[in-house]
């Protein structure tokens, strides 16, 4: 590990000043740390926010929810509103990484993460996301774990966050606070797709902060839950991943939000899915033609062409359990 410059802060407008200055916000450390150790990530400086005022869970005055960024995963997920809400958050934090880091993590630490594609963290392998323009040592070589959707030229690493997975189904919105004041940026585009330039990775400017997440209300009744395939059943990262939820009224579903993850460079908004199902009535045969499109669009590389129909089985069971015909 290389030397580095320790400070904590007490208010957003001390965080505010280091960050502008180029500190680099760490609250959990439950990834940074880790890339640090491995010389992934070399920060001059680190600023500690973890006693900022972030920590709270409101209903919104709408009946949204809003989520502060230093919320730990347990926390979040064990929370009444969230559970009664959004189950399909505490079903997706509870997947998560292992007990340990969920007491530790934040919620703004897990959707600023960084991929867990073991050629990003082996620095002796090509990787455009930590150097650019070094290549992709992913696209020829073992990719069984990586992406088939978003990807690009550059990259073909996935997004690691489950909870994040929930976020871009329900349309959540990030709140930041920067030298410029506050701003709300949709989830969907907080997140980027590499491109040409994976290395930049959030819609986040120099010095701004995450204060929270806030998920929209959504019509009611409303089900939801999060379903994760991978190959072992503990502390393993989504080779597909499924989040949905449903809104139906008079037997008849009104509203559709579903989101995978685990095959995609962020996780990924079904649209195609959703708008089949709108208007229809649950049925199994419903299920099985809206899954059917869950993999438009896909990309698979040489080692992970079974996740298309992967994404396609995990997307119709997270249907039929959620929509209440197992």
């Amino acid at each position: 590990m290389h030397p580095f410059a320790y400070t904590r802060v007490s208010d957003t407008r001390e965080a505010l000043d280091a960050g502008r200055r180029g500190g680099r916000y760490i609250a959990g450390g439950t990834t940074l740390v880790d890339l640090m150790r491995e010389t992934v990530e070399r920060p001059q400086t680190l600023v500690d926010i973890s006693r900022l005022p972030l920590r709270e869970v409101n209903v919104t005055e709408r009946g949204g929810l809003r989520i502060g960024a230093l919320v730990t995963m347990s926390e979040a997920a064990a929370h009444p509103k969230v559970r009664t809400l959004y189950p399909v958050i505490s079903e997706a934090l509870e997947l998560s990484a292992s007990a340990q880091l969920r007491n530790m993590a934040t919620i703004g630490g897990n959707i600023m993460q960084r991929t867990r594609c073991t050629y990003f963290r082996d620095v002796t392998a090509d990787c455009n996301k930590r150097e650019p323009g070094s290549g992709c040592a992913a696209l020829h070589g073992f990719n069984r774990t990586h992406a088939i959707l978003g990807t690009s030229d550059a990259c073909v690493a996935t997004h690691p966050s489950d909870v994040a997975v929930a976020f871009t189904a329900l349309e959540a919105t990030v709140h930041l606070l920067g030298p410029d004041g506050e701003r709300r940026v949709p989830f969907a585009d907080f997140l980027l797709r590499p491109g040409k330039s994976p290395n930049r990775e959030q819609a986040i400017r120099q010095g701004e902060l995450i204060t929270a997440v806030e998920i929209p209300a959504l019509p009611r009744p409303l089900r939801s839950g999060y379903l994760k395939v991978r190959d072992r059943q503990s502390y393993e990262f989504a080779l597909t991943s499924a989040a949905v939820a449903l809104h139906v009224r008079g037997g008849v579903i009104r509203e559709a939000k579903v989101a995978a993850g685990g095959v995609g460079t962020v996780p990924w908004k079904l649209p195609a899915v959703e708008e089949h199902l709108i208007g229809e009535r649950p049925s199994q045969s419903l299920w099985a033609s809206a899954a059917a499109r869950a993999a438009d669009g896909a990309r698979p590389l040489q080692h992970n062409g079974f996740k298309a129909e992967l994404l396609k089985r995990t997307v119709e069971r997270q249907l039929r359990i959620v929509g209440g015909t197992k």
